[in-house]
């Protein structure tokens, strides 16, 4: 890699596995009732620990953003007039902040409010905290700031965090600090195009970084082209198993000075497939030579690939005959249809539920693996209704089939049972071109 000059880069928060989820479009948490009594929180965010590196001895340590803000849960809500109280007693001697605009010092200067205006319900940095060593302090000293908040709204017209559910520990560290660029998420990429990260690493350590690993994952809509020789690349299914990701790991024997930037010898690029959607494309640097990094909040980035394509899931229902007391495979399919793939890898979430309501006069004797009793009150106590879970991702020409036992207690000629396909949360795909086939019909003793 090579060296260039760069100014300090500003710390931010942790990103790798915790922002942002390969979500299906379309899903959501649903309204609530109008009749039903609300509630409403206020939380705090905070990093659970921040490091500060060690104060030289003819000069200053370098002060670190710390990044705070309020958010609050219901959106029904507006939620405004935020006041963060920031108690930083409890650095003495350990640490120094210096207080942003936004916030007013009392008059010991250890603790402050801070108006953070209206809160959202999705956190944003509000606050930026300025911390660095105080002059003297040893490595390993420790300290916490505390906080506490109040805003304007909710159910009652106030909300209040509750108490100590945001600390910060403080610890003074020397070592080297890498981190990582912060990439910009895209939408609307083409399918067959070709985009570049941004990917640089900085030390904003003390002390320098003897080489440094790397490690990446793009998720299956995306490959990695630039092959660097550092690098060991594994593809999707190459390890014989079933996995929806390409896995790197690099090793750099680069050396990163405190306050330089390293970049690549060329530049990381990613191609979105044909089979492209809802991507990301996760990367992480940690210290070689056996050094911990002195704060791992900036170590990892994500990046956000929507592509403009389609996925078209599909259902496919049966036809079975027989006699009363007798007992029936009745086979519905799942299909996707591609061209796209949709995986749910952050989240875990299965891609879709088969909600399958029984034809009139049968009872379901055996079921797959996947499915289970999903009545509920409002369904007809005389259907019984399964939900079936697909995998949490499903690639293209991917089919599943779903084998119930079904006893015919009665014959009913032309007993229609009906199998839907719905995502985890919410009504519908927003990606699928063709709703008409998310549902088919499974029929007992069809009429000749």
């Amino acid at each position: 890699m090579s060296s260039v000059s760069v100014m300090r880069a500003l710390r931010r928060g942790a990103c790798t596995g915790a922002v942002g989820a390969l979500v299906v479009a379309g899903l959501g948490t649903g309204a609530a009732y109008a009749d039903e009594a609300q509630t409403d929180q206020l939380w705090i965010q905070a990093p659970y620990e921040q490091a500060v590196t060690v104060a030289p001895a003819d000069g200053s340590a370098q002060y670190r953003s710390l990044a705070l803000g309020l958010y609050h849960d219901n959106s029904n809500f507006t939620v405004t007039d935020g006041r963060l109280t920031v108690d930083v007693s409890g650095l003495a001697g350990v640490a120094e902040v210096l207080w942003p605009d936004n916030c007013t010092p009392d008059g010991t200067g250890s603790v402050a409010v801070c108006d953070t205006g209206d809160v959202p319900t999705r956190y944003t940095p509000q606050v930026q905290l300025k911390v660095r060593a105080a002059a003297g302090a040893a490595a390993g000293a420790q300290g916490a700031i505390e906080y506490s908040a109040e805003a304007t709204g909710g159910p009652d017209g106030k909300l209040v965090a509750p108490e100590y559910s945001a600390e910060t520990s403080v610890t003074v560290g020397s070592g080297p600090d890498l981190g990582v660029s912060t990439p910009q998420d895209v939408s609307g990429v083409e399918p067959g195009s070709r985009l570049t990260v941004p990917f640089s690493v900085t030390n904003t350590g003390n002390e320098t970084a003897h080489g440094f690993s790397v490690r990446l994952w793009a998720t299956y809509g995306l490959d990695v082209v630039t092959r660097y020789p550092q690098c060991t690349y594994t593809g999707p299914d190459e390890d014989g198993t079933y996995t929806s990701m390409t896995y790197v790991t690099c090793s750099f024997d680069t050396e990163v000075a405190p306050g330089a930037t390293v970049e690549p010898p060329e530049p990381l690029r990613l191609a979105v497939t044909d089979h492209a959607l809802y991507e990301r494309f996760d990367y992480e640097v940690e210290p070689g030579a056996g050094a911990t990094d002195l704060d791992g909040s900036d170590n990892g980035r994500s990046l956000h690939i929507d592509a403009d394509n389609t996925a078209d899931f599909a259902v496919h229902g049966t036809e079975v005959s027989g006699a009363a007391g007798d007992t029936v495979t009745a086979a519905f399919r799942f299909d996707n249809r591609g061209p796209a793939w949709v995986g749910n890898v952050s989240s875990g979430d299965p891609v879709a539920v088969l909600d399958f309501y029984l034809p009139e006069g049968t009872t379901a004797t055996s079921v797959p693996d996947t499915c289970r009793n999903a009545w509920k009150s409002g369904d007809d106590p005389a259907i019984g209704h399964y939900a079936c879970t697909l995998p949490m991702w499903a690639k293209p020409d991917l089919r599943v089939g779903f084998p119930f036992q079904l006893r015919i207690d009665r014959v009913v000629p032309d007993a229609t049972g009906r199998v839907v396909a719905r995502p985890d949360y919410g009504t519908s795909f927003a990606f699928d071109p063709d709703t008409e086939n998310n549902s088919a019909e499974v029929v007992v003793n069809p009429s000749a």
